[in-house]
């Protein structure tokens, strides 16, 4: 029996784990299975390749995706670039391989509604995910700014200094942050959102709730709205096809 998991911190919520059993249940694959390693921290990342039998890939979540790395025998050229890896393969020798398909997920969702004024984008967070949203936008030729609670050499923007003209001249706000997760629905990232229009493009990650705060925000101000589930969809066929290359 093949086995594949997730790998994060407090991760019972996990889309992943629904999405892989129901897939196994449509497409009727019967020889593998797939958990959840929820972990205190990266320390004990060893002792799960150790002591699970037959396991053959991973995701990787919140908030592992940067320092799983050292862990891993060799991270594919896309990865490296990134900063931070999603997807683990483990090789017929034991050999652990990141790879990153966030990259894909979110190019390929937000893609079909990019107009010629989609020039700037505003990059909310700096965690792992933010980093693969960063270097879609690179390729796709857009650039961008990451805005953060802490300043910092990377940080364009803290919240507190975020100004309605910066919201005016950016017409792509991503949240990669967790905020507005649920339980707590409530939350959003801190930003003027009276200065969007209908210009503007908000993405957020997040997919539990279906429509977050920082979403229902935009759409109020006619902002073309997209959610996290399309691109978590598209980065686990992709992780599935890496697992079985």
């Amino acid at each position: 029996m093949n086995k594949l998991g997730l790998l994060g911190k407090n991760i019972s919520y996990s889309f992943s784990k629904a999405y892989f059993k129901n897939k196994f249940d449509d497409e009727n694959i019967k020889d593998t299975t797939y958990e959840n390693f929820d972990i205190e921290n990266i320390d004990l990342f060893p002792s799960i390749i150790k002591n699970t039998k037959d396991l053959k890939g991973l995701n990787v979540t919140i908030p592992y995706k940067e320092v799983v790395i050292p862990y891993l025998n060799k991270v594919n050229k896309k990865a490296k670039a990134i900063g931070a890896v999603n997807t683990i393969k483990i090789t017929k020798k034991g050999n652990l391989i990141g790879y990153n398909t966030d990259c894909y997920g979110f190019k390929k969702s937000l893609k079909p509604y990019i107009k010629s004024h989609h020039k700037k984008a505003l990059i909310l967070g700096t965690g792992g995910a933010s980093k693969a949203i960063a270097y879609s936008l690179k390729k796709m030729g857009i650039s961008y700014k990451y805005v953060s609670r802490n300043p910092s050499k990377h940080v364009a923007f803290t919240y507190d200094k975020l100004s309605e003209n910066d919201i005016k001249n950016h017409q792509i706000i991503i949240n990669c942050t967790p905020l507005g997760t649920f339980p707590n629905v409530d939350d959003c990232p801190n930003i003027p959102y009276s200065a969007i229009n209908n210009n503007h493009i908000l993405f957020d990650l997040i997919y539990n709730p279906e429509e977050t705060t920082f979403l229902k925000l935009g759409k109020k101000n006619q902002a073309t709205t997209i959610n996290g589930l399309n691109m978590l969809k598209l980065q686990a066929e992709k992780a599935w096809s890496i697992w079985n290359l």
